[in-house]
């Protein structure tokens, strides 16, 4: 009776002492993020076979693995996720399973033996047509994307298909319609979308942005659709017959619409208005359709948990971001930022043809950085740094030895900026830490740790030196200028150019016979990014014919120990928004390359795996905040052992696995506003 007495005395005086301390507003969250299988791979190799394997975001490093080749045990293997099998065959099968703490855990699906570093997976091209002037067009596989349509643990490729007569806005002329379909790594075609005659076809039109938006464990795909549009089942969207084409191929009228499609189906699930709408078509800077119609889209964890899709319209002078949320079965608008807005005429004309993603102010939610300017969580502006439009831009912890993210962008405007060609900026800030003086357009930038001489990434821009993350000039920069990779066995990244990847300061690593980039000079590949097995990056080309993708691995051993890049939220929403517009490659939000620290471990839940919730550290008992009432039953619970309604798995604030004072000191300080989370 006395100790539960003490307790409520304790309880009460708690909530009287933490009452007048200024609390932060939430402890450091969970982000919904996918549930992965093990994505195995086996390649054959001189000497045996090249196995790789997933290491979970969620997987502590003390963990180890199984690898299995027909059912026997070949290796524990404690370091890297990768291991060549030197009495493996092209007929042997693999399987992995991890063992945590003494316990082996379910192995994987076993896998066959690739007889080269790539996997090919048959595509059904589109017929072609004839447009309303009499010009005949085919098609070619562009851009893709991937996500766990189906929740099965493995990713689905969506492609989409271009015409050959494929415009860039500033140019007049009918186009073919855009299609996107959805592939099983198997070859299996899930469905295809029609987006119809109403969508104008080329790189700044369609932006399909492929994630499960609604933590169901199976993602979804949003973009703009119009009239005509087909779904995935066949069902159209809106007024069949309609046709908002100009006699110069423009579409400046009708109505605008966003829809949200399931992922194994096709079906269109929602459609409502396309918001940033169009309005009047002048306002965007000029009346025959070129700025009207730049679209930009990517995802956003703008809570800290949950993905948020956002829709973006303009750069080159208004500029109008709306952020929405999933349901399952209704899109909700968060917010829409507005150039034209009180207060924002800054933001006007600073957007660029791609856009990023990434928590720069260390608030636990995501901002937009949206060229030379950056968006907060709430849709207020940051900041705008008024350098421009520009054509590429990067953001990552290109300086580790600097707090926080850089951005390292071109600009197009040099002229009008001040002679900036290129700037390498404070993220959080927008503070220019030195840059690239110009007096044209700077049409190409690029950035990745090539060399181990210098801390940092290198940076580079077009008619630029090779720049050191601190501005220092080390030399000639690389004729290569659109996209880097994780490839080798080292941290540092290769160039991936048209389709080759090679190693600065030497010589060429993979060169894809019989493949086609795709962009015209960006020559992009369809995707890069961490799709199968370990850390490193596949990149996934078409075939010139374009009757097949190909998806190319490694086969270089690493030592290097990383979970799997798509559990790194900036990485991940990186893959999201590649297809935007002209394309860039992913960057993650810690420092990847030569010296680099052990990652942090990423703040996430595995959305279709029961076996890992939504943590909020420090919510002891689960009610959604974190306040004296958490640090009384965490006191409770290490005075006395009674961990009666609390989670300890949110205790475990450290992520120590354990319970202990340290946990309880950590929490003090968090709810007297000396840390600012967990």
């Amino acid at each position: 009776m006395f100790r539960k007495v003490f307790y409520v005395l304790l309880l009460c005086a708690l909530l009287i002492m933490f009452s007048a301390y200024p609390q932060a507003a939430a402890a450091k969250t969970s982000r919904q993020m996918e549930y992965l299988d093990r994505g195995t791979v086996a390649v054959k190799v001189g000497g045996g076979v090249f196995v790789s394997w997933r290491i979970l975001g969620t997987e502590k490093s003390n963990v180890t693995y199984n690898l299995y080749r027909d059912s026997a045990l070949v290796a524990n293997i404690a370091g890297a996720g990768n291991y060549v099998d030197k009495a493996g065959t092209a007929g042997s099968k693999y399987s992995v399973s991890a063992v945590a703490g003494g316990t082996e855990l379910p192995k994987s699906p076993s896998v066959s033996v690739w007889g080269s570093n790539f996997m090919q997976i048959p595509l059904q091209i589109p017929s072609g047509g004839t447009t309303p002037d009499g010009v005949a067009y085919t098609y070619s596989a562009n851009d893709c994307s991937v996500g766990d349509l189906d929740g099965d643990g493995q990713y689905e490729i969506i492609l989409k298909w271009d015409p050959s007569n494929a415009k860039d806005n500033s140019q007049s002329g009918y186009t073919g319609n855009v299609y996107l379909d959805a592939y099983k790594l198997n070859g299996t075609r899930l469905w295809r979308i029609d987006l119809g005659r109403n969508i104008r076809a080329g790189a700044h039109y369609t932006q399909f942005m492929v994630y499960d938006l609604n933590g169901d464990g199976k993602a979804e795909l949003a973009c703009k659709t119009a009239d005509g549009t087909k779904d995935g089942t066949g069902a159209t969207i809106g007024n069949a017959g309609a046709d908002y084409r100009n006699s110069s191929g423009y579409i400046l009228s009708g109505p605008e619409y966003l829809t949200v499609f399931d992922g194994i189906t096709g079906k269109a699930l929602y459609t409502g208005d396309y918001e940033p709408a169009r309005g009047t078509v002048s306002s965007w800077g000029d009346s025959y359709g070129n700025r009207v119609d730049r679209f930009l889209a990517c995802i956003a964890y703008l809570d800290g948990v949950h993905p948020s899709l956002v829709m973006c319209r303009g750069y080159y002078t208004r500029t109008v971001l709306a952020a929405y949320d999933w349901n399952g079965s209704t899109l909700t608008r968060r917010w829409i930022f507005d150039s034209n807005s009180s207060g924002n005429s800054g933001y006007a004309g600073q957007g660029n043809h791609n856009l990023s993603v990434a928590d720069v102010d260390n608030d636990d939610r995501d901002e937009i950085i949206y060229g030379s300017c950056t968006i907060d969580d709430n849709g207020k502006g940051l900041y705008t740094t008024g350098l421009r439009h520009g054509d590429a831009m990067h953001v990552g912890d290109l300086d580790p030895n600097r707090s926080g993210l850089e951005v390292w962008a071109c600009h197009e405007d040099s002229a009008g900026n001040g002679g900036v060609g290129a700037s390498f900026r404070d993220a959080k800030t927008g503070s220019v830490l030195w840059k690239f003086t110009a007096s044209g357009d700077v049409g190409r930038a690029c950035s990745a740790d090539l060399t181990a001489q210098y801390a940092g990434e290198e940076v580079w821009a077009a008619g630029s030196s090779l720049y050191s993350s601190t501005g220092q000039n080390i030399g000639s920069a690389p004729s290569p200028k659109n996209f880097a990779i994780w490839w080798d066995g080292d941290e540092l990244r290769e160039l991936l150019d048209n389709t080759s990847i090679t190693k600065y300061g030497g010589g060429t690593l993979l060169s894809a016979g019989g493949c086609s980039s795709n962009n015209g000079t960006k020559a992009t590949p369809c995707l890069q990014a961490d799709i199968l097995g370990d850390w490193r990056e596949e990149a996934v080309w078409r075939t010139s014919d374009n009757k097949y993708l190909n998806i190319y691995t490694t086969t270089d051993v690493t030592s290097r120990r990383i979970y799997t890049l798509m559990h790194d939220p900036v990485y991940r929403l990186g893959i999201a928004w590649q297809n935007t517009a002209y394309n860039q490659p992913p960057h993650t939000g810690f420092f990847l390359g030569n010296g680099m620290s052990t990652p942090p471990e990423p703040s996430i839940y595995l959305a279709g795996d029961a076996s890992n919730p939504v943590i909020i550290y420090g919510d002891i008992n689960d009610d959604g905040t974190v306040n004296a009432l958490d640090f009384a039953l965490l006191k409770k619970y290490i005075l006395t052992g009674d961990a009666t309604g609390i989670n300890l798995k949110a205790a475990d604030v450290n992520r120590d696995e354990q319970v202990n004072s340290i946990d309880l000191a950590l929490m003090k300080s968090y709810l007297l506003g000396i840390i600012g989370g967990f």
